[in-house]
Parts: structure tokens; C-alpha cells; sequence
């Protein structure tokens, strides 16, 4: 094993100037991504851990230039789910054996505190874990929906640098957004994040940079995707983020933290269409089977072309736990709570 990898292997630390030369140099993947799956294997086992994914809303107050969510995009047929069928998603997902749901939605303040707290309480009736995906809240927010039985939180922090960032995030503040992420800590949620690979101008110190952040962090779980230009967006003409990139950040993010939960996301899907078998023999441990139904499904478009947008809910599920079985790994039936989280 070349000695940078076999640093990271057994000790889980690399420096700046060494991740960016693994994400300069593609003569080492291959070792890099098998040192990835080993310490999977190592540290988390065989089991990937399935993720209900319900897109409730695709209604979104902010105006991010790489999202087709994003609220100046005429184009978007809107929606929203109420509280009967956001529970109807999560049934169809435990009916299948999935034990965690994840509820994702653009930065929507239709939906009150009382009003999540009442979703909460519903799906936790269905003796499910539950992850939210709904942006920047208050503290009081946050705090309120762990109290009503939320468990994780998925904030992607999607870059580091602070001019890229404000860039790409008209009106929005990266240091608030770090302070959402380390109230979600203090609050004892599952926290999750990610970075978004493949942006224009960004640089492979930037990422590096990304990679380090989440690292000190102590994220639980990390969701790393590539860039696939909307063209409803003003990124519209940009090149799309590379696979391979994306898949080392991934691999990379293993070795760094390594009892984390690593999704296969569904954007290296859409750029690859082995992508997610991929990413789970590089490290990952969870897929998020998309269980919002078809007609909604194909409204919330952050990026064009994902994969699976015309299947319906079980012909997802189904996919998912055959792509599993046939590199020969098993489905979990527990929580998948992360390794890396404390109850308190």
C-alpha cells in the first residue's frame, strides 16, 4: 500500500497538502478507493442501511444558483404534502422494512413548528427514526423538533469558501450556517453534512479545506455529490462536477472519519449508472430509496436527469435492496445509528 494511504488507513489523519494530492493524482485510486471499503468493512461491516427518502415540499425561500429548487426558477410546478401523506410515504417505506425516513423540503415556513412537531409525532408512532432536511432554523426550532422524537439532521454545508460561498448563496451567510450545524451538536441530533464537488472555480484546496471542516466537525454522517448543472439555473451552461472527483472525496472522507455513515448518493448515480454500487464498494454504507410518490417525485428537481425519477416506490425500493444483494452485501434491520453519536 503506497505510505499516504497506509497514513490515512491506520491512523485516519492526512494533512491539507496531502488530501490535495490525492485528489491531484489518479494513479493511486484504485488503492485509495479499496482502503476506503476496507475501513468500511473494518469499522461499520457489510450492512447498508436503507433511508426512506420523502421530498414533502419543493417550495424553497432561497435562492441557491446551482438548485432548480431555488425560489427565482418560474419554471418549478410547486407543491407541498400535508400531514396524511407524508405518513403514507413513511408506511409504504416500513411496509418494506426501511426503519429510518428521511423528510426533505426547500426552506419552507408553511410548515409551523406545531406542524412538524405533529408529523414528528406521527412518524415516531410508526416506531421509525427520523431525519430532517429542512434548511436554516433557530435553535428554537431545532430544539423543538428533537423534542417532539426527531433524531439526525442533514445540514450539507456544500462549501467551505467563504467567497465561493456567498457566490453560490445569494443573501445567505456561511458562518450562520456553521452555527446552525454546531447547534444541531449541542442539541444532540444525528448531525449529518456534505459538499457539494465540482462548483465553478472551486479549487482542490478548497475541498480539502471541506473534507477538514467536516472531519473537525465530528459530522455522524457525510453525503458528498457531484455538481450536475439545472438548466433552469444560472449555472446552466457550467461543465458538470466529475464522478471520479466526487467519489474520492468520498473515499477520502472514510479514511478521516471512519465509523461514519457515508450515503451513495443518487447524483453519482445520475452521472454514473453504476454510480451507488460504486460508491458502496468505496466506502459508503447507505442508500436513500426516494419513497415520495412518482407525481410528486418529478417536481423536485434540483438537478436534472436523477436517476429512478420514473420508477414508482416499490420499483425503487426493489432496485435498491437488488443492487445491494448482488455485490453481496446485507440489508440492515436496525436504525443504522451512527457509530460516532452518544445518547445523552
Amino acid at each position: 500500500m503506497n505510505s499516504l494511504i497506509e497514513k490515512a488507513f491506520s491512523s485516519n489523519i492526512l494533512e491539507k497538502d496531502e488530501i490535495v494530492f490525492l485528489l491531484q493524482n489518479d494513479f493511486l485510486n484504485a488503492e485509495l478507493f479499496d482502503a476506503a471499503d476496507k475501513t468500511r468493512k473494518k469499522n461499520i461491516g457489510n450492512k447498508v442501511h436503507l433511508r426512506g427518502l420523502i421530498e414533502f415540499s419543493n417550495i424553497c425561500a432561497k435562492n441557491c444558483r446551482y438548485c432548480g429548487l431555488r425560489c427565482s426558477n418560474k419554471k418549478l410546478e410547486r407543491y407541498r404534502l400535508n400531514t396524511k401523506n407524508i405518513i403514507e410515504c413513511a408506511q409504504k417505506a416500513k411496509n418494506h422494512g426501511i426503519k429510518t425516513v428521511v423528510l426533505q423540503s426547500g426552506e419552507d415556513s408553511f410548515y409551523s413548528i406545531e406542524t412538524m412537531q405533529e408529523i414528528i409525532h406521527n412518524l415516531k408512532k410508526l416506531n421509525l427514526a427520523i431525519t430532517l432536511s429542512l434548511g436554516e432554523k433557530t435553535y428554537e426550532e431545532y430544539k423543538a423538533y428533537k423534542e417532539a422524537g426527531a433524531n439526525r439532521y442533514l445540514l450539507r454545508i456544500e462549501t467551505t469558501d467563504p467567497i465561493l460561498y456567498k457566490k453560490m448563496h445569494p443573501k445567505m451567510n456561511l458562518n450562520n450556517r456553521i452555527t446552525c450545524l454546531k447547534n444541531l451538536k449541542e442539541l444532540n441530533y444525528e448531525v449529518g453534512s456534505g459538499c457539494l464537488v465540482g462548483l465553478p472555480n472551486q479549487s482542490l484546496n478548497s475541498l480539502a479545506n471541506d473534507l477538514l471542516f467536516l472531519q473537525n466537525l465530528q459530522v455522524d454522517m457525510a453525503g458528498i455529490g457531484p455538481f450536475i448543472a439545472n438548466p433552469d439555473t444560472p449555472l446552466a451552461k457550467e461543465p458538470n462536477g466529475s464522478f471520479i472527483l466526487a467519489l474520492k472525496i468520498m473515499a477520502i472522507m472514510r479514511l478521516l472519519l471512519p465509523k461514519i455513515n457515508i450515503p451513495a448518493t443518487t447524483s453519482m448515480e445520475t452521472l454514473n449508472k453504476n454510480g451507488q454500487i460504486i460508491a458502496l464498494q468505496s466506502g459508503a454504507n447507505v442508500i436513500m430509496p426516494n419513497v415520495t410518490k412518482i407525481n410528486y417525485r418529478k417536481k423536485y428537481i434540483i438537478y436534472p436527469g436523477k436517476t429512478g425519477i420514473e420508477q414508482n416506490e416499490e420499483e425503487t425500493i426493489l432496485s435498491v435492496k437488488s443492487k445491494i444483494k448482488n455485490i453481496g452485501r446485507e440489508i440492515s434491520t436496525n436504525f443504522g445509528t451512527s457509530k460516532t453519536w452518544k445518547a445523552k
